[in-house]
Order: structure tokens, then C-alpha cells, then sequence
């Protein structure tokens, strides 16, 4: 028993240790996504100090509150990235989608240790942006380990569910030739409604109802809405068990979905 489950944790680790060796094959983009980040972060203050200037509150945040969320949201944006259509639609076009079926893994699950791995090096190269946030915009983190713990459950619970709507997405690849038009479209959607430009809750009911019933909110806007304080601790298990909800039923369904695209591949290089 324990032999096959040592066997797999090898095999699956070994696919988590080679994102960060591809990090650091291409450490210039790292340099230049981080000047990049540090701008956008000057950009989003400047812009949201501009917006309270002639009021004390919107959607019941005052300034800091708001500041400390989108410096927050900033800083843990990859809990928010969706790349399973790029990562499966260039695998299809290049040929490589045939080794990766090949392999002796759960298709899904191999993706989701190597989207693990992905977020965890790509929060480690957040510290700078991090840095700058608390010493130059004066981030206030929160001293209480008891938010924090909740913090890592949500998030936890939500990058699950986003990555299983993320693979049911990168499923519809199976049907396509091209996929940067579908990936673009995908990637605006995330950007707003995963609440990494606006807290969430300064939308009007109607359309904060849509928001809440897409996936894209449980990885960023959920786990940051605890950490900043805009919702109390004592909402923690109600939200756990809408985030149980949704990956019970994404869960179910990405499976059947990806049977189904299966039968229809080609890959279109080799």
C-alpha cells in the first residue's frame, strides 16, 4: 500500500519541481513582471486616492480599507491566474498533448500539483512587490495568526475551484485550432471578476449577484475579503461551505466534460 503511494508522490512531486527550474531558464521575465507589477500597484493607488477624494466611503469601505484590499489583491494575484487554455491549446498545436495523455497520471491531477507548484513560486517572487507595498504604500497585514488560518483555507478551497473551472475551459481547446481569442476573453472576465481591481463589494446588488455566481471570485475576493477585514471571521464556515459546494459540483462535471472533449482531439503538430 505504502509503496504505489510513495511511487506517485515521487512521480507527481517531480512534476511540481520542474516549475520553478523554468522560472529561473527565463529569471529576465521575472525581473521585468515585477517592474511591470510595481507600476500597476502606483497606478491602482493613485487611482483609487483620486476616487475618494470628494468621499469618505464607497459601498461602505473607506479609503484604507479599499487601499489595503487592492494593495492585498496585488500583491496575491496569482491565487487569480487561469492558464489551462493556453497550457492545453499550445499543447495541442505543438503535439505535446499526445505525451502528456501518454503519461501514466490522472490527466486532471497532474495539472493541478504543476498549477500548485505555479502558484506557489510565483507568490515567492511576490515578496518585492510585497516589500514595496508595506514600505512604500504602507500595507497593513494583519497581526492575528487566526486570520491568517483562515485566509490559507479559503484560499486553498478557492484556487481549487477556480483550477477546476479553469481545466473545463481549457477542455473546450479539444474543439478549437487557435485559442488566444478564447484565452484573452477569459483572462479580462478573471482580471475583474476575481476582484483584483475592485472590491466586490462596491458593485450594485444585480450585478454583484452575477459576480457571486461565477467561480472566478472564490480564489481572490473570498479569501482577501477575510484578510482585510471587509468580512468578519464569524463568515468563515458559511463561506467554506458555498466554496465545498462549488468543488463538489466542478469536480463532478470537469470530469465528465473532459470524457467527453477527449473523443473529439487532434493535435495539429508533433
Amino acid at each position: 500500500m505504502f509503496l504505489p503511494l510513495r511511487r506517485k508522490f515521487s512521480i507527481y512531486g517531480a512534476i511540481a519541481a520542474i516549475i520553478p527550474k523554468v522560472y529561473l531558464a527565463y529569471s529576465l521575465w521575472v525581473w521585468v513582471s515585477l517592474i511591470l507589477n510595481t507600476i500597476a500597484l502606483t497606478i491602482l493607488v493613485f487611482f483609487w486616492r483620486a476616487v475618494y477624494s470628494n468621499t469618505s466611503s464607497i459601498g461602505g469601505l473607506d479609503l484604507q480599507t479599499t487601499l489595503n484590499y487592492i494593495l492585498l489583491a496585488q500583491v496575491f494575484l496569482p491565487l487569480s491566474q487561469m492558464n489551462m487554455i493556453f497550457e492545453m491549446g499550445y499543447n495541442l498545436r505543438e503535439g505535446g498533448i499526445a505525451h502528456v495523455l501518454l503519461r501514466p497520471l490522472d490527466f486532471q491531477f497532474s495539472y493541478y500539483v504543476q498549477s500548485l507548484a505555479t502558484l506557489g513560486t510565483d507568490l515567492i517572487l511576490q515578496i518585492p512587490l510585497a516589500l514595496v507595498a508595506t514600505f512604500l504604500f504602507h500595507l497593513d497585514w494583519p497581526t492575528d495568526i487566526r486570520v491568517w488560518i483562515v485566509f490559507i483555507i479559503t484560499a486553498f478551497l478557492g484556487k481549487t475551484v477556480l483550477f477546476l473551472f479553469d481545466f473545463m475551459l481549457g477542455c473546450l481547446t479539444f474543439y478549437t485550432t487557435e485559442v488566444w481569442g478564447l484565452g484573452v476573453l477569459v483572462f479580462g472576465m478573471g482580471l475583474f471578476f476575481s476582484g483584483s481591481l475592485i472590491p466586490l463589494a462596491m458593485l450594485p446588488e444585480g450585478l454583484s449577484r452575477l459576480v457571486y455566481s461565477l467561480p472566478f471570485a472564490q480564489a481572490l475576493y473570498v479569501p482577501l475579503s477575510l484578510l482585510s477585514g471587509i468580512q468578519p471571521l464569524s463568515a468563515a464556515p458559511s463561506l467554506w461551505l458555498v466554496q465545498i459546494a462549488w468543488l463538489i459540483g466542478l469536480l463532478v462535471i470537469s470530469r465528465l466534460v473532459f470524457k467527453i472533449t477527449i473523443r473529439k482531439i487532434t493535435v495539429q503538430g508533433g
